[in-house]
Parts: C-alpha cells; structure tokens; sequence
C-alpha cells in the first residue's frame, strides 16, 4: 500500500506497548471502527485488556514483531525505548509512525538537545558525560547547581540526581551506574509549558492549546489549559514545536516540553514522540483528542480540529493516592460535576505509579486548577 493512501474504518492498526496511552489509542481506533493490535510483555497490561488482538511477547521478539507487521495496516508505538531494530523490523513491511529516526533521537537526550540546537532551539546549558574523566570539562562548560540525567531510560525524574559540587557529581555519576549522562544547568524558571501536536503525512501540523504543567518529585502534577503565560510565548513555543518536527519530517502526534526562564525564553527541554501526559486533557476539552490524532496521522487521514472547547486542569492520579486497605475517595470526584475520571485499569497501585487522571473543567483556568487543587487534597490517604 502507497504510504501515503488513506486507512478507513475496517482497516487494521496496531500498538506496540499496551500501557495507558495505548489503551487510549485502541479506544479512539475501535470507537472509529478499526481493527486492533497491541504486542506487550504483560498479559493483563491496560491496552491488552481491550484490543481486539492481544499479542504477548517482548519488544525486541522478532516472531511477535513479524506477527504484528503481517496482520497490521500500519504499526504505532505509546512510548519510546522500542528498540529501533525492532522498529525498523517492521518498517520493512508495513507503514509505521512515527518514523524510526525521530524515535531513536527521542532515546537519546545528547541526540534530542543536539537536534533541538541545529534547529535553532534554545536549550539550557549541558555538556556530556561518557566517563569520570569527562567531569571536570563538564564543570567548564556548565555552572553549578546542576542536574545530572541518564542520556537514555530515564523518565518521571528517575535516572537524574540534582548536583550542587563536583564532589556531588561524581557521586552521582557513580550512582546512576557509570553510563552515559548529560549534566544540564538548572535553570531559575518561570514555568514548564508543552505543546502537542499531530503532524500528517502530507507535512502539515496542528498544535493543540499550549498547556501549563507543575511537576512534584520529577512526576507531572497538573496541566492546566489555556496556560497561564503570555500569547506570544505561546504562540512561539508552537512554532518552533513545528518547527522541530518538519526538521524530523515526522508523523504522528509529539509533544514538545519547554523551560520559561525569567525573562520568558523559552528552552527545549526534551521530546515525547507520541501522545503526552499533558495532553490528557484533551480527551474532555478539545473536539479531537491526542489519541484520535495519533490515529489519523497513522492512517493518512485528515487531521481533526483541535479548538478548546473549554478551561481546564488535568490532575495526575497516582499510586500514592490508595490507603493501604482501600480505594481512594470517589465519592469526592463524582459530586464535581465538572470533573471527569480517568482510570487506567492497572491492578497494583505503587507510590508515584500514574493510575489514572481527573480532567476538571471550569469558566476559566484558574477555576478548574482550583477544583483539581481540591480533588488532590481529598484525595490524599
């Protein structure tokens, strides 16, 4: 099939990784009348639960991947350590996005930063670190404190250690195993913001509303819609988010996550090439959501309209959130009326474990934060 025809409803699409943005995709693929795949390790994993055709087998399982690639229209990934052999494995027989090529940057915060930089994006001040002797040219280039992070594998703040001496450093460089680090200038910040996107086949983008996202322990808290910051630098965080993918000539959905600094630059912090924790809310106020996106890109289709139908907050649900012989209080979440719930069907709840999220809408932003503010405390064991 010529890449660029479209699939319709009928058409077979699969997922290669079956946790909660998975899950999603499969749900936005079956409500619009597509056949469903979903290749994962874990039997019972989210997206397993509801695919039409569960596939249990490892990433890297050739067999499984050939499996997938023969019964599927077109393959997509929910998150990016796939190794890249796997991915090229099935690129050599069906239509797979995003590409291979922008998945193996996004593996790589050296790669993503360095992209970022030949683009004409902004990052904060970084240098590598491959072994101990690369310490003290990276003190050279880059002023304390800093933030050490893995180049690979590292997510939801694991895989970094903040950094205030050199004696700090090499401890934790020792720590995180010796393997290949960037060590990135923390920065005073003003806030985080992400933009989302879906870009087609046919080279254009769609950037959904600029989301305001507040992070505790390195996991996502809160993203709020329309973001609290001026509309240029939202507007321009958008471009350069486009910008960043026509340098990929990518296709799918990507977020793109910033640093405003002080005096409101903006700094490429790093990419998702898929659907995006901040986009969550979406699915509730937005007439097409990230997932629904994600699938159109995937199939050729035209993309969706990304108005904001209304102001809202997306509050993580996580782990955290169970007592120790119980559930969280519900009852709390259903009498606001304008909050909806978000579970992802996960049986073990573990401290900073993403369970769910709760979309609470409001007249304005600063009315639906309020309202997941109070979610949040009601929701604390």
């Amino acid at each position: 099939m010529n890449q660029l025809d479209a699939l319709l409803p009928g058409a077979t699409v699969g997922v290669i990784g079956g946790g909660q943005l998975g899950r999603y995709f499969v749900l936005a693929a079956r409500r619009l009348g597509f056949v469903t795949w979903v290749l994962d390790p874990d039997a019972n994993a989210p997206a397993m639960q509801i695919c039409e055709h569960a596939l249990v087998g490892a990433y890297d399982d050739s067999d499984a991947l050939k499996q997938l690639a023969q019964a599927c229209d077109a393959v997509t990934i929910e998150f990016e350590n796939v190794p890249a052999s796997s991915l090229e494995l099935i690129a050599s027989s069906t239509r797979i996005a995003p590409p291979v090529r922008a998945v193996t940057i996004a593996q790589d915060r050296d790669a993503e930063k360095s992209h970022a930089r030949e683009l004409g994006l902004d990052t904060a001040p970084y240098a590598v670190i491959t072994a101990s002797n690369d310490i003290d040219d990276a003190l050279n280039a880059v002023q304390l404190p800093a933030i050490l992070k893995t180049t690979r594998l590292g997510y939801d703040g694991k895989g970094q250690q903040t950094c205030h001496s050199k004696e700090d450093l090499v401890t934790a460089f020792d720590a995180l195993g010796g393997v290949a680090c960037v060590l990135e200038q923390r920065i005073d910040l003003k806030a985080e913001v992400s933009v989302v996107l879906a870009r087609g086949a046919d080279g254009r983008s769609v950037c959904f509303p600029v989301a305001q996202n507040v992070h505790t322990n390195g996991i996502l808290d809160t993203s709020v819609v329309p973001a609290n910051t001026d509309k240029a630098l939202c507007d321009s965080a958008q471009h350069l988010a486009i910008k960043f993918a026509d340098g990929l000539d990518y296709v799918g959905v990507l977020a793109i996550e910033f640093f405003v600094t002080q005096d409101d630059q903006l700094l490429f912090n790093e990419m998702a090439p898929r659907p995006h924790n901040s986009g969550h809310y979406t699915l509730d106020a937005t007439v097409t959501c990230q997932f629904e996106q994600q699938l159109r890109a995937l199939c050729a289709m035209p993309l969706g309209s990304v108005q904001l139908l209304s102001p809202v907050c997306m509050l993580n649900v996580l782990g955290d959130s169970w007592p120790n012989h119980g559930e969280p209080n519900w009852p709390s979440v259903f009498e606001e009326e304008n909050a909806h719930l978000h579970l992802y069907g996960k049986a073990a709840a573990r401290p900073g474990r993403k369970m769910g999220h709760i979309n609470c809408l409001g007249e304005d932003a600063d009315a639906a934060l309020a309202t997941a503010q109070k979610l949040r405390a009601c929701l604390q064991p």
